[in-house]
C-alpha cells in the first residue's frame, strides 16, 4: 500500500491536552481499527530536552513503526493491523510505554451502519428508526460487540455529544426559533397577506400560475409553510381561472423545497450547513498532510453552501420549468390532459378523484377575523434577513480586516451566531407586530410560537441522529475503507452523478430529503476529498467536482422527495391544493424527470468534465424551453382570458 493512500486513510485526530512532566501519552487512538486499513494516533514524548526514540510493537513483538521525537513535541504515527494476533499494540517512548487495544474488525463492517440505515429506511419507509439502528450498530463495534454496552455507547458517546456540540446546539436553537416565527406569522395572518398581495396580478390562467410561482418564491423560509399557505390561498384564484388542481399541486410542490434549499435564510440552511461542516471535519481528520488538514478545518460551511448553489442543478431547473410552463402556457404528458380538461370546463379535477381536502393543522391557520397584512410576515422575515446579513458581514469583517474582499468577509463569517441573532430578531418583531396591533394576545402569540417550534421537533430528532451517524462513520473509518476500495476504480468525474442517483433513490423510497442528506453527506464529502476532490480547493476542476458531489446529495434528495408518493411535502401539496394525491404524483413525475435528466447530463457530468456551471445552467434552460416547444401544447387554445369556473 502506497504512502499517499495511508495518509488519505488516516482516521480522526483530536486535540491533546497538556500532560504532566515526564509523562508519555498516546492521543486519539481509534475505538475501532479495520484490518489492513492504516490508522493514525499521536504520541506525545516525555517532557525532557533532546530527542526521544519511540517505537510501536505488536503482540508478537514485531516492530510496527519507529522513530524519534523532540522533547516537548508530539508525532503522528501511522500503523496497520492485519489480524487479531497483533493486538494489543505497545507504544514505547523513552522509558514509558502505553498499551493500545482497540476493537478490530473487517473493513467491510465499516459500511454496515450507513448501509443498515439505508436498507431499513427503504424497507420500512421511516428514517428515524433506520438512523437509530445505524448508530447502534456502530456503537456495538465501539463497545467490543457487547450489545448492551452498545446501547450505552450509543447514548453517551454519540447522541449526547452530538447535541452538546456548541455549533450543533446553535443550529437546533436557530431551527426551533425560526419555526416559532413561522407559527406566529401564520397565525397573525401575515403569510396569507403576502400571498393575497400577489392575487391582483392574477387575472388570466397564465398570470394565475405566475402568481402562484411568485408566491412560492416569496415564502422561502420553510417548505411546509410554503406548501400549506400557497396551496390554500391560491386555490380559489386558480379555480376561478380554470387551472387544474393537478397543475396547482405541481406549482406548489416544485416551489417549496427547491426554494427553501436554495435561499441562505430558511429552515433548511442550518441543517445543510451543519452536515457540510461535519463532513469537512471528517475529511480534515483524514487529510494527507497537516497543511491539507488545516485547509479543510478552516473551511466555512456557509461559504461552501453558497458555492454549491450554482451547482444545485435540479432545484434550479425545477424552478425554471415551473416558470416556463407558466409563461409559455404549455404542458406535456398527463399534465397537459389535466389542464385541457380544466380549460374546457370539464372539471378542475378528474371525475372520481379522491380529493385530499384536509388542509392541515389549524394551529398553522390564520386566526379567524384577523387582517391579512403582508407586512406582518414580511417585516419579521426582513428582520431575519437583515440581521443575518449584517451579522455575517460584521463577524467576517472582524476576521479579515478592512482590506478583505466581500467574498473573504462572508467566507470568514460566523454563521452560527448570526443565524441565532437573526431568528431571535424575527421572533421579537413577529411578537411585537402581533401583540402591538392587538391581532393576537400574548398568550395566543406564545401558543403560535410553540406550535411552530413543535412542528420542527421531528426534524431536530433526525438532525441529532444524523450527527450521531456521522460520528459513527468517523469512529469506524468508513470513508477510509471506501477510499481504499474505490481508489483507481471509480472515475472522480462520475462521483456527482452517482451521488445524485443514490440520493434520488433513497429519497424516493423513504419520502424524506432530510434523512437522505443525513445519511449521505457525512460519507460523500470525506470520500470525494480522499479521492482527490480537494485538489485545487480554491478553484479549478477538482473543486467543482467536490461542490458537485455535495450539491448532488441535496439535489438528488429533493428530486426523490418530489417524485415520492410517501413524501410529506408531496402529500401536503396534494392536501393544500385539494388534489387527488395519485394524480398529483402521476402528473408531476414527467416534469421532475426532465429536469433531473438535464441536471445530470449537463450539470453533474458536464461540470465534472470542465463545463462552466453557468454554461450548464444556460444550456439546461434552453433545453427546457425546447422540450416545452416541441412536446408541449397550449391548453387554452390560444385564448389568454378564461371564463370563471362554474
Amino acid at each position: 500500500m502506497n504512502h499517499s493512500l495511508r495518509a488519505f486513510l488516516a482516521p480522526l485526530l483530536v486535540l491533546i491536552l497538556p500532560l504532566p512532566a515526564a509523562t508519555q501519552e498516546v492521543g486519539d487512538v481509534p475505538d475501532v481499527v479495520l484490518k489492513e486499513v492504516p490508522f493514525s494516533f499521536w504520541v506525545l514524548a516525555p517532557r525532557s530536552p533532546g530527542e526521544t526514540p519511540w517505537r510501536v510493537t505488536d503482540a508478537t513483538g514485531a516492530e510496527v513503526a519507529s522513530g524519534s521525537v523532540s522533547g516537548y513535541d508530539s508525532v503522528q504515527v501511522t500503523a496497520m493491523v492485519a489480524g487479531p494476533d497483533q493486538l494489543p499494540l505497545n507504544v514505547e517512548a523513552g522509558d514509558e510505554s502505553v498499551e493500545l487495544d482497540p476493537t478490530l474488525t473487517a473493513g467491510w463492517f465499516s459500511l454496515l451502519p450507513p448501509l443498515l440505515a439505508i436498507l431499513l429506511a427503504l424497507l420500512f419507509r421511516e428514517v428515524i428508526t433506520a438512523l437509530v439502528a445505524g448508530v447502534w450498530l456502530g456503537a456495538l463495534a465501539v463497545a467490543g460487540f457487547n450489545p448492551v454496552a452498545g446501547l450505552w455507547r450509543m447514548m453517551d458517546q454519540f447522541i449526547v455529544p452530538a447535541v452538546a456540540h456548541p455549533d450543533h446546539a446553535a443550529i437546533i436553537v436557530f431551527s426551533l426559533m425560526l419555526g416559532g416565527m413561522v407559527g406566529i406569522v401564520a397565525r397573525n395572518g401575515g403569510t396569507s397577506g403576502i400571498v393575497e398581495a400577489v392575487a391582483p396580478l392574477a387575472k388570466t390562467p397564465r398570470r394565475g400560475k405566475l402568481a402562484t410561482w411568485l408566491a412560492g418564491m416569496a415564502i422561502f423560509f420553510d417548505d411546509y409553510a410554503n406548501t400549506l399557505i400557497v396551496g390554500n390561498t391560491m386555490r380559489p384564484i386558480t379555480d376561478r381561472l380554470k387551472v387544474s388542481r393537478e397543475k396547482l399541486a405541481y406549482l406548489v410542490d416544485s416551489t417549496a423545497a427547491p426554494v427553501a434549499a436554495l435561499v441562505p435564510v430558511s429552515t433548511w440552511v442550518g441543517y445543510e450547513m451543519t452536515l457540510i461542516g461535519d463532513g469537512f471535519g471528517i475529511a480534515a481528520q483524514q487529510a494527507s498532510s497537516p497543511e491539507a488538514a488545516a485547509a479543510l478545518s478552516s473551511v466555512s460551511p456557509f461559504a461552501v453552501f453558497i458555492h454549491t448553489i450554482p451547482y444545485l442543478f435540479y432545484p434550479l431547473l425545477a424552478l425554471t420549468l415551473v416558470f416556463l410552463t407558466s409563461i409559455m402556457d404549455r404542458d406535456f404528458g398527463p399534465m397537459a390532459q389535466a389542464e385541457r380538461r380544466a380549460a374546457r370546463g370539464q372539471g378542475l379535477f378528474r371525475p372520481g378523484a379522491q380529493l385530499a381536502t384536509d388542509t392541515g393543522s389549524a394551529e398553522m391557520d390564520a386566526k379567524a377575523g384577523v387582517p391579512h397584512k403582508w407586512w406582518n410576515a414580511g417585516l419579521p422575515v426582513l428582520a431575519v434577513v437583515l440581521v443575518v446579513l449584517g451579522g455575517l458581514y460584521a463577524t467576517g469583517r472582524a476576521v479579515v480586516g478592512p482590506e478583505g474582499t466581500l467574498r473573504d468577509v462572508f467566507s470568514e463569517a460566523d454563521p452560527f451566531s448570526t443565524l441565532l441573532w437573526g431568528s431571535l430578531a424575527g421572533c421579537l418583531v413577529a411578537v411585537l407586530l402581533s401583540v402591538g396591533q392587538r391581532i393576537l394576545s400574548m398568550k395566543e402569540t406564545i401558543d403560535a410560537w410553540l406550535a411552530g417550534m413543535k412542528a420542527m421537533m421531528i426534524a431536530m430528532i433526525i438532525l441529532t441522529l444524523a450527527w450521531s451517524l456521522g460520528a459513527v462513520t468517523e469512529s469506524l473509518g468508513t470513508a477510509q475503507f471506501l477510499a481504499q476500495v474505490l481508489e483507481g476504480n471509480v472515475a472522480l468525474q462520475l462521483i456527482p452523478v452517482l451521488v445524485f442517483l443514490t440520493a434520488a433513490a433513497m429519497a424516493f423510497a423513504t419520502g424524506t430529503s432530510w434523512g437522505t442528506m443525513a445519511i449521505l453527506i457525512p460519507l460523500v464529502i470525506p470520500l470525494t476529498v480522499s479521492l482527490g476532490g480537494a485538489e485545487n480547493f480554491d478553484g479549478g476542476t477538482h473543486y467543482s467536482i467536490l461542490l458537485g458531489a455535495i450539491s448532488s446529495v441535496l439535489a438528488g434528495a429533493i428530486f426523490g422527495d418530489h417524485c415520492s408518493p410517501i413524501s410529506d411535502t408531496t402529500v401536503l401539496s396534494s392536501t393544500a391544493s385539494a388534489c387527488d394525491h395519485v394524480d398529483h404524483v402521476r402528473t408531476q413525475l414527467p416534469y421532475a424527470l426532465v429536469a433531473a435528466v438535464l441536471g445530470m447530463l449537463l450539470g453533474d457530468v458536464g461540470t465534472a468534465y470542465g463545463l462552466p456551471n453557468w454554461a450548464a445552467l444556460g444550456l439546461g434552460v434552453i433545453a427546457l424551453a425546447v422540450v416545452l416547444q416541441l412536446f408541449g401544447r397550449s391548453v387554452h387554445d390560444g385564448s389568454e382570458e378564461a371564463a370563471p369556473a362554474a
